[in-house]
């Protein structure tokens, strides 16, 4: 990753099959996907699972990624750390299934949040709305 190319991962975490419900993380003014920045030399699928950890307590083998879906988005963000200047981010979300019930353990956020498969969603129209909108056509 290119200290001016930021790259984040994470995992849509659902429960049910069918889809019944899925993970977000509750920050004080939003909702959003568990995920992270892509660590040096790991890969994308190693940096969601690592993140998915951290943020929810989920472990790698209580879901199970769904190898044909992969959500990418590319959108211009402002960091701090690269002088206030935009730059552009690519996000890449893996679907991962919950295996079986788990404690959500939450470390990075002030709380996490079940939402109901319903789509069309309107909850973030940036990233998750189009990941959702993808998801929803993926699953017909």
């Amino acid at each position: 990753m290119s200290t001016k190319e930021p790259r984040s991962c994470g995992v849509l975490v659902v429960r049910g099959d069918p889809i019944q419900e899925f993970l977000l993380m509750q920050h004080p003014n939003r909702l959003d996907l568990p995920k992270g920045h892509v660590d040096p030399g790991e890969s994308d699928v190693a940096c969601a699972l690592r993140e998915l950890e951290e943020e929810t307590g989920i472990k790698a083998d209580d879901i199970e990624l769904d190898p044909n879906f992969q959500f990418k988005s590319r959108y211009m963000v402002r960091y701090k750390r690269f002088g206030n200047q935009e730059v552009e981010k690519t996000l890449v979300i893996f679907l991962g299934r919950l295996k079986r019930d788990v404690e959500i353990a939450v470390s990075e956020h002030e709380s996490f949040k079940w939402v109901v498969w319903n789509p069309p969603h309107k909850i973030q129209k940036e990233t998750i709305d189009p990941l959702l909108a993808q998801l929803a056509k993926f699953v017909v």
